[in-house]
């Protein structure tokens, strides 16, 4: 049994009559009765009774049609929703963000406009950190992600640059080294800090560890590590130590915390969205390209 079986036999059910339906068919008479004819063959029983003019759907027809019908309706629907997936609209897009740089500019932007322009896709968002995004894109498990590109994200992704931002200094209020004028990176010696760990972004931490020894910061006193921003914001509001954060954390400051420029700190935070270049899916290119409308990035900078 075949799909045409079934609508050739919806089309003389409803027209009673074999010619109207070839008709509207556009196909022979004698080949819509064959069909018929073979459908009623493979079922086992009739499913009209030939009068003298046309044909009365019988008993088992009629029965058979609504079933018939719905075959149909559910083919055209699938047909429908696989058209406006091929099409990029509907379907599932996955995108990752990095919390800390969520709370203002292109990140927050991109969402909200790509819910209003695709309604009916489904936008699954994952927050995580740039490392563990950038492995989800590689292996397929996100379409796409907001992440900090300091280390070589590899030649199979692509990427859009959307900010930069650099590092400044979270204290708590009152520390003295919110009264200096101007801070520098030998400044901190004698601080404790709050840091990462080395795991959570090798080549960020090494860099980070470079540029305060050339500053003359030579062995930053770390007394606490925590694995991503809003710890580390939580243990300094704590007054555990002080924090290099990005230059994005003024939006989201606690109010018992300053952030303060570092003169001589020049470490600038590349972010970028990536994707698969092989990553043929119609709704991440109009993701994408959402993205590359958007105003000009704003440049975090170290005021």
């Amino acid at each position: 049994m075949e799909l045409r079986h079934l609508r050739y036999f919806v089309q003389v059910a409803e027209e009673q009559h074999y010619g109207r339906a070839a008709e509207r068919l556009r196909v022979a008479q004698p080949a819509l009765s064959r069909q018929i004819q073979d459908l009623e063959d493979e079922i086992g029983f009739k499913l009209f009774d030939r009068l003298p003019r046309g044909v009365k759907i019988s008993a088992a027809g009629k029965l058979f049609m609504e079933d018939a019908r719905r075959i149909l309706q559910q083919v055209n629907e699938a047909t429908a929703r696989a058209k406006r997936v091929t099409a990029g609209q509907s379907g599932t897009l996955r995108v990752g963000f990095v919390e800390s740089v969520s709370w203002h500019g292109v990140v927050p932007d991109s969402f909200p406009q790509f819910r209003e322009r695709q309604p009916d896709v489904e936008l699954q968002l994952k927050p995580a950190s740039s490392m563990e995004q950038t492995e989800a894109v590689r292996s397929g498990r996100l379409d796409a992600g907001f992440v900090f590109t300091i280390a070589h994200i590899g030649r199979e992704l692509a990427q859009l640059p959307v900010a930069s931002l650099n590092l400044m200094l979270a204290a708590p209020k009152g520390h003295p080294l919110t009264k200096l004028n101007k801070l520098r990176l030998r400044d901190l010696s004698d601080a404790a800090f709050v840091w990462f760990p080395r795991r959570e972004s090798p080549a960020y931490y090494d860099r980070l560890m470079h540029e305060c020894f050339r500053g003359g910061l030579k062995s930053p006193h770390i007394v606490q590590e925590a694995v991503n921003e809003a710890t580390i914001l939580s243990l300094v509001s704590c007054r555990m130590g002080v924090a290099f954060v990005s230059s994005a954390t003024r939006w989201r400051c606690p109010e018992s915390v300053v952030v303060l420029p570092v003169a001589d700190l020049n470490l600038p935070l590349p972010f970028a969205l990536i994707w698969r270049k092989d990553n043929a899916s119609p709704l991440l290119a109009k993701f994408v390209a959402d993205v590359r409308q958007l105003p000009e990035v704003e440049v975090f900078a170290n005021r």
